[in-house]
């Protein structure tokens, strides 16, 4: 009887080993919800601060992100899941900061956030691109899932998106290279120099990519929000005239308005090889106008 009693306090002892060995074991993290939060000065009807010697007012403000992660502690990238909706689609999201109101001309809906899951962890910085990626670029916009179905950001003439629009309105309007004026200065980025008809079934190429590389290292999801800061994007342009070309910068390498906004985007403008394989690929020094800040 007291070998009985022995084993099962034996028996006892070892169970509660176990139950707190198992209780100092941290469960599985999980997923969690993020938020991404951007802010643009981009009211429709309001001056934008500091942009230019004459009041300027935005006309259009809209832009693609995909390949969204975060970066841990530790540094490692960890891609985040994000959400499908009419704003957000195979890992790539439209942002949208004007309202069709008071000269704007792009839809009454606004979006300024990116939403989606990522492992529960701590996290310090924020990495994305501006642009569509290749397999998601090119389609006809009858047949795209939204957000790709707005042919108000589509490069009409190769069936590929604009990575990003933006049209001001300065006061004056735009003087162009033979005197006459023109109400907009357009920025209107997308990849060049391509090649093939989606339409047709055929694979599309493109010399210049300009698909623009962002890394925040320093980046709270919780409290921070990602400016895209106007002024600095525009430093160094004159948003009262034309250098030739299409009105302002279409993403052309010999349109002498995107010498210097290719230089803040932290994109190669100008193919530097034989051919133009490497247009349109990011500098070294990266872009100058992405920037996190806490409200």
């Amino acid at each position: 009887m007291l070998k009985l009693h022995t084993s099962m306090a034996q028996v006892l002892a070892l169970t509660t080993i176990l139950a707190l060995a198992g209780c100092a074991t941290p469960p599985p993290k999980g997923d969690r919800p993020v938020t991404l939060r951007f802010a643009m000065d981009a009211a429709c009807g309001r001056d934008i601060a500091g942009i230019a010697a004459v009041p300027v007012q935005v006309r259009d403000a809209r832009l693609f992100v995909s390949e969204v992660a975060l970066i841990d502690k530790a540094g490692r990238v960890v891609p985040v899941m994000l959400d499908q909706n009419v704003w957000q689609h195979q890992g790539t999201a439209l942002l949208d900061f004007e309202d069709a109101t008071q000269g704007c001309t792009g839809t009454p809906d606004l979006n300024d956030r990116i939403t989606g899951t990522v492992p529960a962890d701590d996290y310090t910085g924020v990495v994305f691109t501006i642009g569509v990626p290749p397999a998601l670029n090119h389609s006809a916009y009858e047949k795209a899932p939204a957000p790709f179905d707005l042919t108000a950001m589509g490069w009409s003439w190769q069936a590929g998106r604009k990575f990003i629009k933006i049209e001001l309105l300065p006061q004056g309007g735009v003087q162009r290279p033979n005197g006459t004026p023109t109400g907009a200065w357009n920025l209107h980025l997308g990849s060049s120099g391509c090649k093939g008809d989606p339409v047709k079934g055929e694979t599309v190429t493109c010399a210049a990519s300009n698909r623009i590389p962002v890394r925040l290292e320093r980046f709270d999801p919780a409290r921070d929000v990602i400016d895209i800061d106007l002024k600095a994007l525009f430093a160094g342009t004159d948003l009262t005239r034309d250098g030739g070309g299409a009105v302002g910068c279409m993403s052309g390498p010999s349109d002498p308005d995107c010498t210097v906004l290719f230089q803040v985007m932290g994109l190669r403008l100008k193919p530097t090889v034989e051919g133009g394989v490497d247009g349109g690929q990011p500098l070294p020094e990266g872009q100058r106008f992405i920037k996190a800040v806490r409200p």
